[in-house]
């Protein structure tokens, strides 16, 4: 999950948000330069948002209840995108599509559990995640797609990660 979401985030919007869940493809607009400051921006708003206690640190059930939150936003998405697929799909309009049998078969897994999330983060190990450690793997995906060091990937930039 962690490695998804630091792929996600270096390799195609370099958006920050809490671990992120497979889903399946869809069209995406041209990419977008983003700068370093608004990824260190939008990082902290994404860690603020799972430090439910705003203790300053991320704990073991504060990332279960983000990665929960998380899988219930994406099976949402994929239920409405099952829908809009399966009333094209049935172009007779007989309705022997089963809606639940495809839904069923675009499913959301995460392959991590908070624990083992939370062990890759915790780097100090003291089983929690400090505002420096949810940023610090995403700014260094950041760093590594920033090919010029001048603050901010571009879409060229964004395409020589992803063919590497």
């Amino acid at each position: 999950m962690v490695r998804n979401f630091i792929i996600s985030v270096g390799a195609v919007t370099l958006a920050a948000g809490t671990p992120a869940t497979a889903q399946p493809k869809q069209s995406v607009a041209a990419p977008k330069s983003v700068t370093r400051a608004e990824i260190n921006s939008r990082l902290d708003s994404a860690f603020s948002n799972m430090d439910a206690n705003k203790d300053g640190s991320v704990n073991a059930a504060e990332l279960g209840a983000a990665q929960k939150k998380d899988l219930e936003t994406a099976q949402a998405a994929i239920r409405t995108r099952a829908q809009a697929a399966f009333t094209q799909l049935d172009t007779n309009k007989d309705g022997k599509l089963s809606l639940d049998e495809f839904a069923a078969s675009v499913q959301v897994n995460s392959k991590e559990t908070a624990a083992e999330v939370l062990q890759k983060l915790d780097t100090n190990k003291d089983g929690k995640v400090s505002a420096e450690e949810f940023k610090a793997p995403r700014l260094a995906a950041f760093n590594r797609a920033d090919a010029n060091k001048d603050g901010t990937v571009t879409p060229a930039e964004v395409q020589a990660l992803q063919r590497k």
